[in-house]
């Protein structure tokens, strides 16, 4: 009996001894008090963002909040983000890894889950130097403009059939299927979906092992805080080895038909998965980190995209002046006869303002990856130890009433009035994050974003459903790593353009 006292209190004292030490010797951030082995887990409200933000306004913009006995600091305003991704960039760009993290990245292997390093440094290049290139982007631009064009063609067959003639329409469904589509496309060669929406057989599996890692990831929240309560949750070691050979299996199917068409063709074509397979050699990369870098681009590209397009459509739905403006613009750029491309964006700063606001006020991923501390370091004048995981509020940043005029609006103008760059260097907008772990896709996205909202705005008009009113638009989240809406939106589209300008532009790349 004694001894099953002896375990329990010895853990509590050590864990106690912990703290007191970290207190006793570091200057850390306030922030709330936590308990003792959960810290401040029960305290934390299931959209984290939102939580830390509240949290900020009452200890201040840089904070301390114990998941478990894992320290994480919390910045919240522009300066101090400055700190942690430029100043202190090196010191703070390693990579906190949960167990499912790690087996998924095969202990860092990839790009996101990689901690700062050689290895890293050479596979940023890669995705730099070859896969996110301007000439790349380019090169690539007909697979986004045909599944852009395929979601308008979807739109107008659904919108005008007589059946639905007044009613709404699920806008997440047609622009998730252009972010699908043109993910698969980009990382993998392949369109795993038809024209009437339906999937191959590989594209079954893909959305089954998708499925299955969420599945997996969520599995192990709560042991994942308490490394020393861990025995008490063991890691799943068969199901996850099942889920990787599963995974590897089809990446390695489609890689082998790469290499086959290379073959057979005598050229290599634009995809990631051509350009990684005929780049292996000149980089020294492992089958391992070609795998990873695949499935990198579609934990990133695949929800992010979709999810910064409903919430704009959320919000010119719910201020039709704004959509009104931007119609307004694109009817004098593009006119009527034709349909917007990329080439056009230069000539439509207000169209690319909107893109801008819509990921200042909703931000894909408001909190960014942590950020692991490799050595101590001083952010604030508050210490942050080394092992520390250091996160970014992006949301609250970009929301901070001390550097934006009247935050909660959503007004593109202010974009007109005073350019802010969203691609790392101002540190008051920062969607695709900054300094050495910046997402190197972030011209990518911005593209597609800007185009699918464009394509939306020119050929329809949108309103919110008969008897119901702006204001009762649900503007939550949905708690989670990237930011759904919690009630996708619903809208009433009317064609705004002559019926040929509605046909899919099909590209065989």
């Amino acid at each position: 009996m004694a001894l099953f006292l002896i375990i329990p209190i010895s853990l509590i004292t050590l864990l106690i001894s912990y703290n007191l030490y970290y207190t006793l010797r570091f200057k850390l951030p306030p922030g709330p008090r936590p308990w003792p082995i959960i810290g401040n887990l029960y305290d934390i409200k299931p959209l984290r963002f939102r939580c830390f933000a509240e949290w900020a306004q009452s200890y201040g913009p840089i904070i301390s909040v114990w998941f478990g006995s894992i320290l994480n600091v919390v910045v919240s305003n522009s300066e101090l983000a400055k700190e942690v991704l430029k100043e202190h960039d090196q010191q703070l760009a390693d990579r906190h890894r949960s167990r499912s993290a790690a087996k998924f990245s095969r202990d860092g292997k990839d790009l996101i889950w990689a901690d700062y390093g050689a290895h890293y440094v050479k596979v940023r290049k890669v995705c730099t130097l070859e896969l996110f290139s301007p000439k790349r982007i380019e090169a690539l631009r007909p697979i986004r403009e045909d599944e852009v064009t395929a979601m308008v063609e979807s739109i107008f067959k659904d919108c005008t059939n007589p059946e639905n003639f007044g009613k709404s329409l699920l806008v997440k469904k047609y622009i998730g299927n252009v972010a699908f589509n043109n993910t698969t496309r980009l990382a993998f060669g392949k369109r795993f979906m038809n024209s009437e929406g339906v999937m191959d057989e590989q594209g079954i599996e893909f959305r089954a092992i998708t499925a299955n890692g969420l599945k997996l990831g969520a599995s192990l929240a709560m042991a994942e805080h308490i490394p020393w309560l861990r025995w008490m949750f063991p890691l799943e070691e068969e199901a996850f080895a099942k889920h990787g050979a599963r995974r590897d299996k089809l990446t390695r199917e489609i890689m082998e038909e790469h290499t086959q068409a290379r073959k057979e063709s005598g050229g290599a074509k634009q995809h990631f998965v051509d350009a990684l397979l005929t780049l292996q050699d000149k980089y020294d990369l492992s089958e391992d980190t070609i795998i990873g870098l695949l499935w990198d681009m579609v934990t990133a590209g695949m929800d992010t995209s979709a999810i910064v397009v409903e919430w704009g459509m959320a919000e010119l739905i719910k201020n039709p002046r704004v959509q009104q403006k931007a119609q307004e613009e694109l009817d004098k750029v593009i006119g009527f006869e034709r349909i917007i491309t990329e080439n056009d964006f230069s000539s439509l700063p207000y169209l690319q303002c909107v893109a801008k606001e819509t990921m200042r006020l909703h931000p894909p991923t408001p909190l960014m990856l942590p950020h692991k501390a490799n050595a101590n370091v001083k952010v604030g004048g508050y210490d942050i130890p080394k092992g520390a995981n250091v996160h970014v509020n992006v949301w609250a940043v970009a929301r901070d009433p001390a550097v934006w005029k009247d935050p909660l609006e959503f007004r593109p103008e202010r974009f007109l009035e005073e350019d802010v760059d969203m691609k790392g260097h101002d540190f008051r907008l920062l969607p695709f994050g900054a300094g050495r772990r910046v997402c190197p896709g972030a011209q990518l996205g911005i593209n597609l974003v800007t185009s699918m909202l464009g394509h939306l705005l020119h050929h329809f008009c949108w309103a919110i459903p008969e008897g119901m009113k702006p204001e009762e638009i649900d503007m939550s989240e949905n708690p989670g790593l990237v930011t759904f809406m919690r009630t996708p939106i619903q809208a009433v589209a009317s064609p705004r353009l002559p019926s040929h300008l509605y046909k899919r532009v099909p590209a065989d790349i």
